[in-house]
């Protein structure tokens, strides 16, 4: 039996409609509300405060019948699990892949996902980061424009579904990090400021109305969001989240707000055992980020590199548009490689400012570095994954330098054999209005790339969600087999080569010629000497000679004392032989 608690400090009355009667709250102290009468598991209900229509408790846990209607009151206890001795691998040696619930199958379910775990197992796949999962209007989305933060997507199978999956992934030694949205709330369903300031007009956010972090009674809206996020970390057993766009907390508190995460996360840490990570996207380019609270940082784990994908990115497509226009350079993807950011206090032409903050003294494993994700892949007016870009020789030698970077790599789904299924971003509200704003909305985006608007595809329309769920049946044919493989390779070789997933930033050596195209990266005993010109060059490397190669699309490439002769668009991974090393 649950006793309803309700944060509404300003409200002059509140009541829940229960199986049809009208129930009121009793207002306790600094402005929560309790309901006199104990609910029974599965009991629906919704609230009405200062007597206006129902609408769903701002903690519901389950929304059976979506984001407008009754709540419904949940037992977390009955799930049997199983999971008690499983301990996530340390970020140090992760292989992080992000994953759409409702494209990775046919099914697009949680369920769905599962007979696919083994697929991620064989290809030494150790965290499987999954994109939003709270309520979200209509059935199909990304779901970063939820509104129900503690309930499942119930088109996704509901609270036990998600459970279902965490415990087979912990099954197979898979940890699983949850992706969440604390900086905005959809536009459809949010009832939230019914309820207290949970917003402010203070500041002006992208997505919706900033969430109020740092004025009156913000003290409740951050805890909050730091109890949604102990349930997922507590009930549902996920072993981190991933913090969506923390550039957009608007935040002037002596303690910010990502500290009050950090903190929720050690205390969930303390009671369970096990180790709970935070990983924050952030387009700040502070190391304070990922900085411990006790050095004067906010606590993060790790954070997503967004230089080191837009490096690599704009020199292997060439484009240069939008954000793209402050990368192109080779030099870029060196600098990436040593520096972390490119912009570290730099002047950004893309921003018209002076951007970043340098990094020292930071593990590598404090970075994430990708290729491709949900944003890079899927805000393309198209959603053209980079394989739909570029060569097979440029994609196998961005993948090289990704997987063997100092930085924690991650995958998006299909990107490993090269999926010909495209991520576009598609919506599902019932309101079509709000439908036709949103695909206005886009053509603005796009515009600042030059993409034409007559060629996006419509968000709301379901072919538009479909044709970017993704062929299983695909990967082990011809050129994608091909592609899969190499990933395997380059994967087994971060495991396997101790200098492949060492993080210290100060054994990173790399060299780049924009002129001539040829990079070389050196970490320890491991070097990639990559060759992205168009034509065959000598790659200079002293003592090439006294260095295997270990992989190269290549066969038997040209090795002297100078270098490594390789043709365009190709790379090789060559480490130190120590018995080499002793008959010179």
């Amino acid at each position: 039996m649950s006793r309803l608690e309700v944060w509404a400090p300003f409200a002059q009355s509140l009541e829940a409609r229960i199986s049809g009667r009208t129930v009121p709250f009793a207002k306790t102290s600094e402005g929560w509300w309790r309901l006199a009468e104990a609910i029974s598991p599965g009991t629906g209900y919704a609230l009405s405060v200062n007597g206006k229509d129902p609408v769903p408790d701002p903690r519901s846990m389950r929304q059976p019948k979506g984001i407008d209607g009754p709540s419904q009151i949940l037992d977390h206890s009955p799930f049997a699990w199983d999971d008690a001795h499983f301990q996530p691998r340390p970020l140090s040696s992760a292989m992080i892949y992000e994953l759409h619930v409702g494209t990775f199958s046919q099914q697009g379910t949680f369920d769905g996902v599962i007979p696919y775990l083994d697929h991620l197992l064989d290809l030494g796949i150790t965290h499987v980061e999954i994109m939003p999962i709270n309520g979200f209007s209509g059935t199909r989305g990304w779901g970063y424009d939820g509104v129900n933060l503690f309930a499942p997507h119930e088109a996704y199978g509901g609270p036990d579904g998600f459970k279902r999956l965490v415990s087979a992934c912990h099954a197979k030694g898979l940890a699983v990090i949850l992706d969440v949205v604390y900086n905005h709330l959809g536009p459809a369903g949010n009832y939230l400021d019914w309820f207290g300031p949970y917003f402010t007009d203070h500041y002006q956010s992208p997505w919706g109305r900033a969430v109020n972090l740092d004025g009156a009674e913000s003290h409740e809206v951050r805890r909050f969001f730091c109890d949604n996020a102990a349930m997922w970390l507590r009930d549902y057993h996920v072993d981190g989240l991933r913090i969506d766009a923390v550039h957009a907390f608007f935040d002037l508190s002596a303690i910010h707000f990502l500290e009050d995460l950090r903190q929720t996360a050690d205390q969930i840490q303390a009671e369970t055992g096990r180790h709970k990570i935070l990983i924050a996207e952030s387009d700040l380019n502070d190391p304070r980020t990922v900085r411990p609270t006790a050095a004067g940082g906010h606590g993060m784990d790790a954070q997503w590199s967004d230089d080191f994908h837009h490096a690599l990115h704009a020199v292997l497509t060439g484009e240069k548009g939008g954000y793209y226009s402050d990368f192109g350079r080779i030099s870029d993807i060196a600098r990436a490689l040593t520096r972390v950011f490119v912009y570290d206090n730099r002047f950004s032409a893309f921003r018209r400012r002076y951007h970043g903050r340098p990094v020292h003294g930071l593990s590598g494993h404090r970075f994430l570095g990708y290729l491709q994700n949900h944003d890079q892949v899927g805000n393309r007016a198209l959603g053209e994954r980079l394989s739909h870009l570029i060569s097979p020789g440029r994609l196998k030698t961005g993948a090289a330098i990704m997987l063997l970077s100092p930085f924690v790599p991650m995958l998006f789904q299909g990107e490993e054999w090269a999926a010909s299924t495209p991520f576009q971003y598609f919506t599902n509200h019932p309101d079509a209005d709000l439908g036709e704003a949103v695909k206005k909305g886009r053509c603005k985006e796009f515009a600042a790339f030059g993409w034409d608007p007559d060629q996006i595809p419509d968000p709301q329309a379901s072919d538009t969600f479909a044709r970017c769920v993704l062929n299983w049946a695909e990967k082990e044919k011809s050129s994608h087999a091909e592609i899969l493989e190499w990933y395997r390779q380059l994967i087994a070789l971060r495991k396997n080569l101790p200098d492949a997933a060492d993080g210290r930033m100060g054994r990173v050596q790399a060299a780049a010629d924009d002129a001539a195209g040829w990079l070389v990266m050196t970490r320890g005993a491991l070097t990639v000497a990559c060759n992205l010109s168009g034509q065959t060059q000598l790659v200079p490397l002293s003592g090439a000679d006294r260095m295997e190669i270990r992989l190269c699309p290549e066969k038997d490439p040209q090795i002297t004392a100078a270098g490594i002769e390789l043709p365009g668009d190709c790379v090789a991974v060559l480490y130190q032989n120590p018995a080499m090393e002793e008959s010179t």
